[in-house]
């Protein structure tokens, strides 16, 4: 196969945000000037060149906007509860069943999961940080022991599946071209051994320092004041309450787990209906739509329009911050896809170039023909793209290179792109880059944040390790 000069800049262009992520710089410059260089080499025109530019984040925000509207749905819904003090009230029963470190360990573990799960770390660590962190303190548990909870149970085990939400499956299949169900289904596997292992290892590295439950434990961590001015904006702040608020803090987990045995059931029942691609989210949003607008009823039925607006206002405001500077570096990953980069020039996609699938192609012969090898290269590509502290900005490209890679070396797909998703998301998502949010837990918790990086890498890497182990075996 004979490869262009647009292949060759393709290339280069991937290097170089690699490079820049290792730089702990931000990729979204680089991404853009790239897209704009590939798009000139190959039309041969400066003008479509800087229309490549707006086309490939155009056509990259399209693909993802499904991404951005559940994240804006769930952060208005958690808005609107916070409103009625009804997200206080479903982590509340939790701290009565704290009475020892050990115990208050796991509880974190579990709450943070759950929330995390169904609203994303961010809302969890203030949630659980200023509610959980100070009983868990007094019960003997060491500020550095409800920080790794935290982490690798809400930005590592959570956020690496994302199986409700699937934002993270839907980048990484988007890219790959493949089903994101079953995207979701081996990253939600994977991330349930990675996480077990990494928070198993980490207990028994922390448990000769849990002590007997003492209030002065509390009063000593209290009295740290070092990381005051760290995250002060993400500080919880008392919440109005409001008599409806119990309601809606038993009426929202009730939905969800209804939801999520639904999702179940349509699994291994034939009669019901299939949960497939986004069909899983989009009933997750619906539903929180629908609680959403009720909560707000309830809080205030004279200007409950306007707060229902209000909360999605907010909701999509969240997504932008978060996801933005996401579309012009897919928009760039994208462009290694035939499909996609022909929706980009608008041509026919069986004459448009598919850059990365013919990179690899023309690199077999040098590309060891070995599962094991190319599960972990994959595994380590993600891992460096989540040096940029971001976790999601590198899930096209481990799409992208899973997608061409699969055919050629016998894995499938789907198995390779959810590797790929495990490594970037627990390293750059927040649990082992101190300039990710780990740097909010950190702030919690009064812990210096390299003190958490350095105590969360052995049990993640042997649980990132141990799952790629497993998935290329059982996949």
């Amino acid at each position: 196969m004979e490869l262009t000069a647009a292949h060759w800049m393709y290339l280069i262009g991937t290097f170089i945000i690699i490079l820049t992520m290792l730089c702990r710089q931000n990729v979204v410059v680089p991404s853009l000037i790239v897209t704009f260089l590939v798009g000139w080499i190959y039309s041969d025109s400066f003008i479509i060149g800087l229309q490549t530019i707006f086309n490939a984040s155009l056509i990259a925000a399209g693909e993802l906007f499904n991404i951005f509207l559940i994240i804006a749905i769930m952060t208005a819904l958690l808005h609107a509860l916070k409103t009625l003090g009804a997200d206080e009230q479903m982590i509340t029963p939790f701290q009565r069943v704290m009475k020892n470190g050990h115990m208050s360990y796991w509880v974190i573990i579990f709450v943070t999961y759950t929330i995390s799960l169904f609203f994303w770390p961010t809302p969890a660590v203030p949630l659980v940080g200023a509610l959980l962190i100070p009983v868990a303190i007094r019960s003997g548990l060491p500020p550095i022991g409800a920080a790794i909870a935290i982490s690798l149970a809400g930005q590592g085990m959570a956020l690496s599946s994302d199986y409700i939400i699937q934002i993270a499956p839907s980048l990484t299949a988007t890219a790959a071209e493949v089903d994101v169900s079953i995207v979701a289904n081996r990253a939600f596997v994977l991330s349930i051994i990675t996480g077990s292992i990494a928070i198993i290892i980490a207990y028994f590295l922390l448990r000769k320092q849990i002590s007997k439950p003492s209030n002065s434990h509390l009063i000593a961590w209290e009295k740290t004041d070092n990381f005051s001015q760290v995250n002060q904006d993400l500080r919880v702040h008392k919440r109005s309450k409001n008599k409806y608020g119990l309601l809606f803090a038993i009426v929202v987990p009730i939905t969800f787990f209804i939801i999520i045995c639904y999702m179940f059931l349509a699994i291994v029942i034939d009669t019901i209906p299939p949960i497939e691609g986004g069909t899983g989210a989009a009933l997750i949003g619906g539903a929180s739509i629908i609680i959403l607008i009720i909560a707000s009823f309830f809080k205030d039925i004279r200007s409950s329009l306007n707060l229902v607006s209000d909360h999605l206002v907010k909701g999509f405001l969240f997504a932008f911050n978060a996801m933005g500077p996401v579309i012009p570096i897919a928009g760039f990953f994208f462009m290694g896809s035939s499909e996609l980069f022909s929706k980009i020039l608008d041509t026919n996609a069986e004459e448009t170039p598919s850059f990365l699938f013919d990179l690899v192609v023309s690199s077999q012969q040098f590309i060891p023909e070995n599962p094991f090898i190319s599960g972990f290269g994959i595994l380590l590509i993600g891992a460096i793209t989540g040096l940029d502290g971001s976790g999601f900005s590198g899930l096209p490209l481990v799409g992208s290179l899973s997608g061409a890679l699969g055919s050629t070396v016998g894995i499938d797909v789907e198995t390779l792109a959810a590797i790929g998703q495990m490594g970037s998301i627990w390293v750059g998502g927040g649990t082992l880059i101190a300039w990710s949010s780990l740097v909010a837990i950190a702030g919690f918790a009064k812990v210096p944040v390299m003190d958490l990086v350095r105590k969360s890498i052995v049990p993640v890497m042997a649980g990132l390790i141990i799952s790629t182990l497993i998935g290329l075996w059982i996949f």
